[in-house]
């Protein structure tokens, strides 16, 4: 393996340069993994500001840095609820959760385990079964099934031990796992920690690491096991996370390759049955049974063909052992004899036409990069993207996708704190304040993210309360409106000018609306909105190039968020806004998403249409009558051009409002029946139509 022909490093050396110029290189997948990490950090946050039972973790193939574009690699998502507790031994039982006890015998299938119910009271065997989900076996165990989560989320496809959700447009495809915590390693994966391969990889940090981490079981059961939904599989993904971000660059773009090649099989994907966590398997068999110095970039293609002579192996003999849990055979039940003879003939091929096969993959362009790298090809036959403008996909993809988790999770935090009172809302700012005192750098990175978010919806629900006192607002509630000012260009500071306006100082609002506009103008905000699916967003090439040169934190300076005021803050809301907290009818609650659109009992605009109808009111009162008109006109026009608006009905609301006022009824009439076909239901305009037209005929 290690006496290579010059042709070989040559080769290698070159598909290395490939490897570099569409994305696996090491700074894009320190990048990727970087924007993965804080957005589970967010998700982990916001969970715990709610005293939720829930952690999040990011695995597979997006957070790892282990994909390309063209992989188009889904996201894993595994959600962890430590209401229940998996334990071994009966000293592990807790009082106050859904105990249940691992069982693993000669019923259940190496890797796998079933899950006895214990008595919530007393570390005991329970005997009142449940009505759902459980059941009694021979040794009378109540024995919960790995149905138990089927359905949990909205929307998704039961997929093995995950729910798979497509993705909004502009995002990948998500598959959540339920997954239970165990209260110490399952003995059959505790083997592991004491075992060394050559070289002493794993090394000692990285096994002392993953003894550390947790151990969990997820719903789904072995495809040879007789009691396939009883079967809960453990899984030690956080450990596996630790080994693959320990890889070297070359590994990693040896993994990525298995898989462009696996993909490229030339016969139906759902036969083959080869995933990636096979090729996870397979590669990391194989460093932990060679030297290190093997891995290297002039020993890329030799390193490949020794891990597809694995894989050959484990297809020809029926078995791929689990890395961590030997017993478990990931490939039990997974071929026809059929498929096992087309992949293994086509492995071969791959190892004995050597080079030749490389330079027919389409993924990625991989083969003609390959191609023009060799000099087979002179440059220009084939055109496809530069490295940079990959690097910039990647880049500008993740600074957009870690904006759009703010906004969930914003969205997530205001949902929690509705109907709550200020104390509990001081509480929840408290809790998030720890994280900035004494987290680690990703918390204290993620709290920069989210915490102006949550300090201007407590400082401005603070407001609410003092002007519906005395219509002035509190010391208290200005210093948190101040610290939140830094969220991003726009809404946070509008709604600091909507304070100032609610309580009629207009001098202050209209000089913080002048400010956004100024900012506007020079670096005009991408909108950022979760509320809703929303066509894919296109961004600027001034976006892109700030995305590329600095650092994650320039998102607050590019993006504009959607304005939302929880019916908290409702006296700093202009009235005309303050009818899209009350859009739904009881008719109209019917048609409403109960998971995803919570958000309708609040008052959300776009930043842009809101800085110009602010703008508007603010120049009436001040008879600024040019000025006036001129916001009325970019109001218009925003929401005739913008195509990327989130919440236009809204905007079309707003904007009808302004034209009653006008006196130009019916312009008013156009733009309420604009809104309505945007969203016919559980919008506001309706209530504006039966108004307006209520005055024209009492005025005739």
């Amino acid at each position: 393996m290690f006496q290579e022909p010059d042709y070989r490093e040559n080769l290698s050396l070159k598909l290395s340069d490939v490897f570099n110029d569409i994305g696996v290189s090491k700074i894009t997948v320190m990048r990727r993994r970087r924007f993965y990490m804080l957005s589970e950090t967010m998700f982990n946050i916001t969970h715990r500001l709610i005293d939720s039972k829930f952690t999040g973790y990011y695995l597979g193939s997006q957070s790892e840095g282990t994909t390309t574009i063209g992989l188009q690699s889904d996201l894993d998502e595994l959600h962890c609820n430590h209401d229940f507790n998996v334990i071994q031994d009966w000293s592990e039982w807790e009082h106050g959760k859904v105990n249940f006890l691992m069982i693993q015998d000669e019923n259940t299938t190496p890797g796998y385990c079933f899950l006895q119910l214990l008595r919530p009271d007393e570390p005991l065997p329970d005997t009142v079964i449940p009505v759902e989900h459980h059941i009694t076996d021979r040794s009378g165990r109540i024995l919960m099934k790995n149905t138990k989560f089927n359905g949990l989320i909205p929307g998704a496809v039961d997929h093995g031990p995950s729910n798979a959700v497509p993705g909004q447009p502009g995002f990948s495809d998500t598959d959540h796992v339920v997954a239970l915590p165990c209260k110490s390693w399952p003995q059959s994966a505790s083997g592991w920690l004491d075992r060394q391969g050559i070289d002493r990889w794993p090394t000692q940090d990285m096994r002392r690491y993953a003894a550390s981490t947790r151990c969990f079981v997820v719903p789904t059961g072995s495809k040879v096991s007789e009691y396939p939904e009883l079967e809960w599989r453990i899984s030690t993904s956080l450990a596996e996370r630790c080994l693959i971000l320990n890889l070297n660059i070359t590994q990693i773009r040896c993994y990525v390759l298995l898989k462009i090649i696996l993909k490229s099989f030339p016969y139906p994907q759902d036969e083959i049955n080869i995933s990636s966590f096979m090729c996870k398997t397979v590669l990391l068999h194989c460093i932990e049974n060679t030297e290190k110095s093997a891995w290297k970039e002039n020993n890329l293609f030799t390193c490949l063909t020794y891990c597809l002579l694995e894989l050959h192996s484990c297809v020809q003999n029926d078995r791929c052992s689990h890395f961590i849990i030997p017993d478990n055979n990931l490939m039990a039940g997974q071929f026809t004899a059929d498929t096992k003879h087309e992949l293994s003939k086509y492995i071969c091929e791959l190892i004995e036409n050597d080079r030749q096969w490389l330079l027919g993959i389409d993924i990625d362009d991989l083969g003609h990069r390959l191609q023009v790298k060799l000099s087979r090809v002179p440059h220009g036959v084939y055109y496809f993207r530069s490295s940079l403008e990959i690097s910039e996909h990647v880049l500008t993809g993740g600074y957009i996708d870690i904006a759009h988790e703010v906004s969930e999770w914003h969205k997530f935090v205001l949902h929690n704190l509705h109907s709550k009172n200020i104390t509990t809302m001081k509480q929840s700012v408290s809790k998030l304040m720890t994280f900035r005192d004494n987290g680690n750098r990703l918390q204290q990175a993620a709290f920069k993210f989210l915490a102006p978010f949550c300090f201007t919806t407590y400082g401005s629900a603070l407001a609410s309360s003092s002007i519906g006192e005395n219509n002035q607002v509190s010391p208290e509630a200005l210093v948190w409106l101040s610290a939140g000012l830094n969220s991003d260009i726009s809404s946070s500071r509008l709604k600091l000018a909507s304070v100032f306006y609610s309580t009629g100082d207009m001098e202050k609002a209209e000089l913080i609306l002048r400010h956004i506009e100024q900012q506007y103008d020079s670096h005009p905000g991408a909108p950022i909105c979760r509320c809703r699916e929303t066509p894919t967003l296109t961004v600027t090439a001034e976006f892109k190039r700030v995305c590329c040169e600095q650092s994650e934190d320039c998102i607050k300076h590019i993006t504009a968020f959607c304005v939302r005021f929880i019916q908290e803050e409702i006296n700093c809301v202009p009235h005309e806004l303050q009818y899209e907290m009350f859009r739904s009818t009881q008719d109209d609650m019917i048609h409403r998403d109960k998971d995803n659109d919570y958000w309708m009992d609040w008052a959300v605009v776009d930043s842009l249409p809101f800085l110009y109808f602010l703008q508007y009111k603010i120049y009436n009162h001040q008879h600024r009558n040019q000025d006036q008109q001129q916001a009325l006109s970019k109001l218009i026009r925003t929401i005739e051009t913008n195509k990327y608006l989130k919440h236009r009905e809204t905007a079309l609301n707003l904007l009808g409002q302004c034209m009653e006022q006008e006196h130009r009824p019916q312009e008013a009439l156009k733009c309420y029946m604009l809104s309505l076909q945007q969203r016919a239901r559980n919008n506001a305009a309706n209530f504006h139509i039966s108004k307006l037209l209520t005055g024209l005929l009492v005025n005739q």
